[in-house]
């Protein structure tokens, strides 16, 4: 990029055979980047005041507020007795807001609002350099309008910093390609293995995107580029590991139990419960494997397109596909390390292996972790939309194609949910018609093209963005998608499933020092047909006497009281700022818990209080067994009940030792 005397922006962007004239800055671009962002700002952070999100993270990031330790390792409980299923990276900005305004919506979701924003900025920056200030704007718009990328980011799952992180390594990759120097491509490596540290694997899924480009596209011989690909690799592998290892070689009986794992090491959950095991459907750590089909739809090609997920993002695929075809076949006559097209294969690659691994995963899926795919999607819709208007005359059929197949599908999209403002379908079809039309006309008298073509193509890009963002309005304002647990977008007619709500509303009782509870409810979700919630199950809801209870007998115990699973120890957590155990981890059957430990805890006056039942899905037999026969049951009487167990069906254990 070069300026002019006064100072105004000027920037190669690519012709359709290589040529690359220098582009002015319009004067409308800052402006409508502005205008963007301020959008996503509206869609992302309405009323987040009021949000909580997941309550398994948010009781965790409790948990890091009140504890360092805590904070360090990801735990869920201020104790530390077992942490989350997930590093700790995304965990870790929210507790550090949260120690100073307290844990509220703010606090909880308000970073990933910031988070959601940043990566539409991000990538409008890359690419504009790629492809210019029309496509860049077009992209902007593409990725602040996907359903699912609103949902997520008005959510405190991982997700929303992942995208971040990965945009940040596509931008850097960028860099690394335009000017051929190993540092830029470092900091893509490094930028990658941050997104492993806020959700390991899944970050890795760009890769083969990322290193073919490299290798294919970037300045320099071939030797170079492979040494600077082995350079890369070893920072990958750097700042992907360091926590690992720091976990892994801490002594075991002063940390938490690593949650999700089978034998108490991070390694183990990085390739069993958060790798392989969501490919091939292979149990890690009681992850319930295949469990994840009945949030996502039946793996297979169509998975994307089904009743569940077609809302959420599939509306642009078929116009990106078109795109990313036209485009590379403009580029033809370009050199190897042309800019756009390298671009092209870059967002092609990162789309390709998305589609591929989430279409035909065996294991846990949910419809929220397609917002991976939203910036790539978004990046060919702008930079093919821009190819394929200033395209040659013999290619003049491209454009009206990718409208005409695109309005068709959010058509088909729309009607599966008719009651829902019926009058949406009909305005795609509408702007789609005459968008195509206009088009197709303008290509059959040159003398009105300019003017018709340009007015057409905005209405036919009206038709194609129309229907995702009417489920993007409706999830930010009709508050559809805050299903905390598992985030869906559009009407909840839409085959979208939420999952266990975010939990109950922090009471503010015991808080630790310099928290406040947020304010607002949460909007529960009903859990999938036969299966369990996103994070949670039955049982998970403790009554408010059982609670006063606890905390008046707690005494000088670390933990007010163990039980099953991660979703009636969140629950707890959040409502009175104390420590619980969660026996079992997430799904209630991690080994986390043993008979001696136990013993032991109960042994040193750390323990007093075991609720046992309800959520205990596949737990530890042995341990329910032991504290069966030698605790005492605490009649509900006791707590303002009338029965020996709660409403739940569970049951309360006392340690008279």
């Amino acid at each position: 990029m070069t300026r002019d005397p006064a100072g105004r922006h000027w920037q190669r962007a690519p012709g359709p055979y290589g040529r690359a004239p220098l582009e002015r800055r319009p004067p409308w671009a800052r402006p409508a980047l502005w205008a963007i962002l301020g959008l996503a700002a509206v869609l992302y952070g309405w009323r987040v005041w009021s949000l909580s999100g997941n309550s398994y993270y948010s009781a965790a990031v409790l948990s890091g507020a009140h504890s360092w330790k805590a904070f360090f390792f990801g735990s869920l409980d201020a104790g530390s007795y077992i942490t989350v299923d997930k590093p700790p990276l995304a965990l870790w900005i929210p507790a550090l807001v949260a120690r100073v305004i307290g844990v509220n919506g703010w606090s909880l979701v308000g970073p990933q609002v910031v988070m959601g924003v940043a990566a539409v900025a991000v990538l409008y920056a890359t690419v504009r350099r790629s492809f210019g200030y029309r496509a860049a704007l077009i992209a902007a718009l593409v990725l602040t309008l996907t359903p699912i990328t609103v949902a997520i980011d008005r959510d405190n799952n991982p997700d929303t910093l992942l995208v971040l992180l990965l945009v940040l390594g596509a931008w850097a990759l960028q860099r690394a390609l335009e000017s051929g120097r190993l540092r830029w491509l470092l900091a893509c490596a490094a930028f990658v293995g941050l997104g492993f540290n806020t959700k390991m694997m899944q970050a890795y899924l760009v890769l083969p995107g990322f290193a073919l480009v490299y290798l294919l596209c970037a300045k320099g011989s071939t030797v170079r580029r492979i040494g600077h690909l082995a350079a890369a690799g070893v920072a990958l592998a750097v700042s992907s590991a360091w926590w690992m290892l720091i976990v892994d070689r801490w002594p075991a009986s002063d940390r938490p139990y690593i949650g999700g794992s089978t034998n108490n090491t991070v390694w183990d959950l990085v390739i069993g419960y958060n790798g392989l095991g969501r490919i091939f459907g292979q149990s890690a750590g009681g992850g319930g494997a295949g469990q994840g089909a009945n949030f996502g739809g039946t793996s297979g090609a169509g998975r994307l397109f089904n009743q569940i997920m077609a809302g959420q993002i599939s509306w642009l695929i078929p116009f990106a596909v078109i795109a990313l075809v036209v485009a590379v076949a403009l580029r033809g006559r370009a050199p190897r390390t042309d800019q756009a097209r390298a671009g092209l294969l870059l967002w092609g690659g990162w789309l390709a292996v998305h589609y591929a691994v989430f279409s035909f995963a065996q294991g846990t899926f949910h419809p929220y972790y397609s917002t991976a795919m939203a910036p790539a999607l978004a990046a060919l819709v702008g930079a093919g939309t821009v190819a394929m208007y200033e395209a040659p005359r013999r290619w003049s059929w491209a454009l009206p194609l990718a409208f005409a197949v695109t309005g068709g599908w959010a058509f088909v999209v729309l009607r599966r949910t008719p009651s829902w403002h019926p009058w949406v379908a009909w305005l795609v079809a509408a702007a789609t018609v005459a968008g195509v039309a206009g088009l197709v006309i303008a290509r059959l008298a040159p003398r009105t093209r300019t003017r018709l073509a340009l007015g057409a193509a905005a209405v036919g890009l009206v038709g194609s963005l129309a229907g995702p963002a009417a489920y993007a309005t409706t999830t930010a304002f009709g508050g559809t998608g805050e299903n905390g647990t598992n985030p869906t977008a559009g009407p909840a007619t839409s085959g979208g499933m939420g999952g266990m709500g975010g939990g109950p509303r922090m009471s503010g009782r015991s808080m630790p020092t310099g928290m406040k509870p947020p304010t607002g409810g949460t909007p529960q979700g009903g859990a999938p047909s036969g299966g369990m919630g996103a994070r949670g199950g039955p049982g998970g809801e403790v009554s408010a006497s059982l609670i006063s209870f606890l905390e008046k007998n707690q005494g000088g115990a670390t933990w007010l009281v163990a039980v099953s699973s991660a979703q009636s120890a969140s629950s707890i957590i959040l409502q009175t700022g104390k420590p619980v155990i969660a026996m079992g981890g997430f799904t209630g059957s991690d080994p986390a818990m043993t008979v001696a430990k136990l013993k032991q805890y109960l042994a040193e006056g750390k323990l007093r209080y075991v609720l046992v039942g309800g959520d205990n899905r596949g737990g530890n037999t042995a341990v329910t067994d032991w504290i069966k026969k030698n605790m005492t049951v605490v009649k509900s009487t006791e707590y303002g009940g009338g029965s020996t167990s709660s409403s739940t069906g569970q049951t309360l254990y006392r340690y008279n030792g």
